[in-house]
């Protein structure tokens, strides 16, 4: 019988996206003047932040139902950080490169937290 693989959290393509992003973001963030940090920044890096660490608190859940409801906490953080992308952009605190990479990396992530709950829906049995 061959061996049993188990899931990682690093095998997850929207949590390696995510966390790959936020650290992006973070790096961005730093550069910017106090006021700018103290506002827009902050909360950027938290909604940011919040993508992964959803995603990574519903994969150490028992529960199927547990586990998909962190999985879809973190549509409201990637929304969010969607939002705060655009204000960070018109607000001339990213530059077109940025923002486009930042974005470009943002509208993968539904379709693939939904492969997610997808696969944790039809492979898990608790």
């Amino acid at each position: 019988m061959p061996d049993k693989k188990y899931l990682k959290l690093n095998d997850i393509e929207s949590y390696k996206i995510a966390f790959n992003l936020s650290n992006y973001v973070w790096n961005i963030v730093l550069k910017w003047d106090y006021f700018a940090k103290d506002t827009v920044g902050k909360q950027f890096v938290r909604a940011i932040d919040s993508i992964s660490a959803n995603i990574a608190e519903g994969f150490g859940r028992y529960g199927k139902k547990d586990k998909i409801k962190f999985f879809r906490y973190s549509f409201g953080s990637l929304y969010e950080s969607l939002d705060w992308n655009e204000k960070s952009h018109l607000r001339n605190l990213l530059n077109e490169e940025d923002y486009s990479h930042i974005f470009s990396e943002l509208i993968k992530l539904p379709k693939s937290i939904n492969s997610l709950i997808l696969y944790t829906n039809q492979k898990l049995k608790v």
